[in-house]
């Protein structure tokens, strides 16, 4: 995943987000908070999760199915833009 050391700072904070909310999730379940508390917090966590997977799979469409030493043709560019569309669909 070497493309993704240029995003590599914005991809630790959404990480380190990422486990903030899975941490709360802990706590809640420690201080047996309510189901829908734990819920709530749970959903966030699965959100987070499904954002950071969606920005990595899309980093990669970019990086591979468009090649960086020529410019790409509109028909590549929208069939990248329609993959990620539907990607991202799937995953939220």
């Amino acid at each position: 995943m070497t493309h993704a050391i240029v995003d590599k700072q914005k991809l630790l904070n959404r990480v380190r987000r990422l486990r903030g909310q899975v941490d709360a999730v802990e706590r809640a379940l420690e201080s047996e908070e309510g189901c829908t508390a734990i819920m709530r917090l749970l959903t966030a966590a699965r959100g987070a999760i499904n954002g950071i997977m969606a920005e990595v799979a899309e980093d990669h469409i970019q990086m591979h199915m468009i090649d960086e030493n020529r410019k790409p043709t509109r028909a590549e560019i929208e069939a990248a833009d329609e993959l990620i569309a539907v990607l991202r669909s799937y995953i939220r």
